[in-house]
């Protein structure tokens, strides 16, 4: 079987919203693209961090968060990324591993498109 790249199924463009965006901001970007996660970046679009509707599921059991709250306060930062060359295999092993749906592809630090569990699915059709 011919190997099979992110390049080949990755999402793009990527919406993108900054660590001081509203989350209400962000949680109206992630429903008008009918999305499951925006990309941080910051003032120079360099990749910072991800923010996912799983994320606003676990904001959901809190308490209402201030008016002021931003993604900062609840983007996580720990994200594993991609490139645009690791096989469609590996990106698969490590969504699986880590339980993820999104891994965003990287270039440096721009982010060039963002890989997601309905990419993989639209991979095997």
């Amino acid at each position: 079987m011919e190997e099979r790249y992110v390049d080949q199924f990755l999402s793009r463009p990527v919406e993108t919203v900054t660590p001081d965006t509203p989350l209400a901001e962000a949680a109206a970007t992630l429903i008008e693209h009918d999305i499951g996660a925006v990309v941080v970046v910051n003032d120079m679009d360099q990749f910072v961090g991800l923010l996912t509707a799983t994320d606003f599921v676990a904001l959901a059991r809190e308490e209402a968060p201030a008016a002021e709250a931003t993604v900062a306060e609840w983007m996580r930062t720990d994200v594993i990324t991609t490139t645009r060359q690791t096989p469609i295999s590996d990106v698969a092993d490590t969504m699986i591993e880590h339980l993820i749906h999104h891994v965003p592809v990287v270039d440096g630090e721009e982010v060039v498109g963002i890989i997601t569990t309905l990419d993989l699915t639209a991979s095997i059709s």
